[in-house]
């Protein structure tokens, strides 16, 4: 029998192509050299050791609030808090960076923080819906502007170098992410984001709390009456997403990208996980995959539209493109129908001729 996963991977692939070809189509409408813009678009990353590290840079957030937005989805909770959960991360994160200076000690205690300030942002809009049952949809949406006015406050007023303009003070260089690729800015949070994905599917999938959640968000009804503490299952998947969205906040701060806070307007990270999480089905295994394909896109999109006369936008309509084709329901379900049709019929004449 064809099996739901394989046949998601297929869909999945499909969208992906289908989206290409179409992005490619527009190129050879409006260019004048198509031919160049399309190769600068796929290959172009990999032709110096600056552009790949510029992929690899890219995708470390985004496996960060991918995974976090795939624990709080897994338990159909709509929250859309990751994005000021990252925010808020780098936020707590900067503040230890530009305090605390003991090795080691600093950049554990600064992700620590950020992973708890995402952690307790995440969980308003859940607690919210519990007491109040407002939507955690309305409610998580309009919190993220409230990180980012906080983090204007902060800094302007707390943490702002009056040397500088719109920047906080400098970052201690204690508390920095060590590089772990020579000649890039690849650094140590690649590592703690890969382990994050991996924990995040060990969560998910190889445990009762993560059984029970997956369950809560198939079929909320069928877990209450099967026993399960809804409540209970709601809070932990918030916290949880929340903390690794701020805790990606704070590797993002700490990384040698950064010398000071200056996060002035929102990052945009919590909406690409959405992306993520679509692209990965909810499965945190898969998150540093879809981070990569949308990182290495970018980085294309964003090396053609320096080298020839295709802009930016192309990524944009690709992007739209995949993710319309991969949460539509009745995308190859013909398809899959016949195959799951001729394969009953097979298994019916087997068994007549047994």
């Amino acid at each position: 029998m064809i099996s739901s996963k394989r046949f998601d991977i297929l869909r999945t692939i499909l969208s992906v192509l289908i989206a290409l070809a179409i992005s490619f189509g527009i190129i050879f409408l409006v260019s004048e050299e198509p031919v160049n813009a399309i190769t600068n678009l796929l290959i172009g990353p990999l032709k110096s050791k600056r552009s790949l590290g510029n992929v690899v840079e890219s995708m470390i957030p985004l496996i960060f609030t991918g995974t976090g937005v795939c624990i709080m989805f897994s338990a159909n909770q709509i929250n859309l808090a990751g994005e000021g959960a990252f925010h808020v991360g780098g936020l707590f994160a900067t503040c230890i960076a530009i305090k605390l200076a003991a090795p080691f000690i600093s950049p554990v205690t600064a992700l620590l923080c950020a992973g708890l300030a995402g952690a307790v942002f995440t969980a308003i809009p859940a607690i919210m819906k519990i007491t109040t049952t407002a939507s955690e949809l309305v409610s998580s949406l309009m919190i993220n502007y409230i990180a980012l006015y906080f983090g204007n406050y902060m800094l302007n007023n707390v943490i702002g170098d009056p040397d500088a303009s719109a920047a906080s003070y400098k970052l201690l260089e204690v508390s920095k992410l060590v590089k772990i690729v020579p000649g890039t800015r690849i650094h140590f949070g690649l590592i703690i984001a890969i382990g994050v994905a991996v924990l995040g599917y060990w969560f998910l999938y190889r445990t009762k709390a993560g059984y029970e959640l997956r369950l809560t968000g198939e079929n909320e009804e069928f877990a209450r009456y099967s026993g399960i503490n809804i409540v209970k299952v709601i809070i932990v998947s918030q916290l949880l997403g929340g903390f690794v969205a701020g805790l990606g906040g704070g590797v993002e701060m700490l990384s040698p990208i950064y010398s000071r806070f200056t996060w002035t307007s929102l990052m945009g990270y919590g909406w690409d996980a959405i992306i993520i999480c679509t692209l990965s089905k909810k499965n945190p295994l898969y998150t540093p995959f879809a981070a990569l394909f949308l990182a290495y896109l970018r980085t294309g999109a964003s090396i053609m539209a320096r080298r020839t006369d295709v802009t930016l936008e192309i990524v944009q309509i690709t992007q739209g493109i995949i993710i319309l084709l991969v949460v539509a329901e009745q995308f190859l379900s013909k398809y899959k129908h016949k195959i799951i049709a001729k394969e009953a019929k097979a298994a019916l004449k087997d068994e007549e001729v047994a």
